[in-house]
């Protein structure tokens, strides 16, 4: 398979000169083992857990596993065999020097506990999405592509691949290796089923209450569901931004996809023309731009500083961008080649309401499908994603 360049490679680079341990979590065939080894292969032995002989190794004789397989080492799916990681410590603490273990793994729910309590001052942790809209081939960085094929790297390098074949044994492999060994769901179909729920509602406030309505099952269920969900990175919870300029503001979070391929696939979407004007065109382009806008900030090593803004009196604002404390970027999300200074009037009225200037507030953006961006109004100006994401 052809390799393409990851955006958080240098930041990868960056952090093996500075800690002793690395971690890169991430979704199943989210590229992370293709990438460490294309990254550290002058540097680094590699063994993966998946493979039975080792797995058996490294749980039953972890001092021989060490001993034949050589430091500095990277080591895929470290969920597979916990029990590594006091070894991991005693030999960071001992030996010293930097980057001297890179561990990555697909099942992260008591991963990043175990990873952080054993491993505390030690070790850096980043997440890898699906690919970002500024990689693979130009010819695949738009959304009518990632809408139907997605970003998982074996859909982009060979879109030959049936994506709706590919998608659903995705989902199948995500519930029977990451979800149900760890968790040992009695409803398992149901949680299948909430996944369904979730993806015809992508890009909307989170009701507990109506899902639980329509699965039959209680909301504690639910609850725990959504943050499996959350935690492996199938979805994003997107909360809201906790200011109160003098109207009640709405507390529960949006939830998004981090790949909206998964969406259309979920809810049946199986043509271009169902992207750009189906009954969930607006919202599934919505999510698009969310799922980008979290991989710019990961690929970063930054955690996303994204939220969004309702009140109860209807006021709403797609994206608040927290660039620092008590700085935000306004953004609204609109799936159109035609933006007008009209689409951005919620922004003007959050303006209005910050009188007391509790907030300062930067110029507005609006995201579009728009070829190149251009001035909406004096504070204010149309992007399409890829210029818009060099600007945060």
């Amino acid at each position: 398979m052809k390799y393409y360049r990851r955006d958080i490679e240098n930041i990868l680079k960056e952090a093996a000169g500075q800690f002793r341990v690395l971690v890169l979590t991430g979704m199943r065939q989210t590229g992370k083992s293709t990438l460490l080894q294309h990254l550290f292969q002058k540097t680094h032995n590699y063994v993966s857990l998946d493979n039975p002989r080792d797995l058996k190794l490294a749980q039953e004789d972890p001092e021989l596993f060490f001993d034949e397989y050589k430091e500095p080492l990277i080591i895929d799916e470290i969920q597979n065999s916990p029990q590594l990681l006091p070894y991991i410590k005693i030999r960071v603490d001992k030996q010293g020097g930097r980057g001297r273990f890179i561990l990555t793994g697909s099942q992260q729910f008591t991963m990043i506990h175990n990873l952080r309590e054993t491993l505390a001052g030690r070790v850096a942790i980043f997440h890898l999405l699906p690919m970002a809209i500024t990689e693979a081939k130009s010819a695949t960085q738009n959304f009518p592509f990632r809408g139907i094929n997605g970003s998982y790297p074996e859909l982009i390098v060979n879109p030959g691949h049936n994506p709706e074949r590919w998608f659903g044994s995705y989902v199948s492999t995500y519930i029977e290796k990451d979800v149900q060994p760890f968790y040992r769901l009695e409803k398992i179909s149901h949680f299948r089923d909430l996944l369904f729920l979730l993806a015809a509602r992508s890009s909307q406030v989170l009701n507990y209450q109506s899902l639980s309505n329509d699965l039959g099952v209680s909301i504690h269920a639910v609850k725990l569901w959504v943050s499996i969900l959350e935690i492996s990175q199938v979805i994003f919870l997107l909360r809201p931004y906790h200011i109160n300029l003098g109207s009640r503001i709405v507390k529960s979070p949006k939830v998004y996809f981090t790949d909206i391929g998964l969406v259309n696939y979920l809810i049946g979407n199986k043509s271009k023309s169902a992207l750009t004007r189906g009954a969930q065109a607006g919202a599934i382009f919505e999510n698009f731009v969310v799922q980008e806008l979290l991989k710019h900030y990961f690929n970063l090593g930054l955690t996303p500083p994204l939220y969004y803004y309702r009140t109860n009196n209807g006021l709403e604002i797609d994206i608040i961008i927290e660039e620092k404390a008590g700085v935000i970027r306004p953004c609204e999300i609109k799936l159109t080649k035609t933006p007008n200074a009209n689409m951005l009037n919620s922004i003007e009225r959050l303006r209005n309401l910050n009188k007391s200037k509790k907030l300062s507030i930067l110029d507005g953006c609006l995201i579009s499908l728009v070829d190149k961006s251009f001035p909406l109004t004096k504070t204010s100006r149309a992007y399409n994603l890829k210029e818009f994401l060099p600007v945060i």
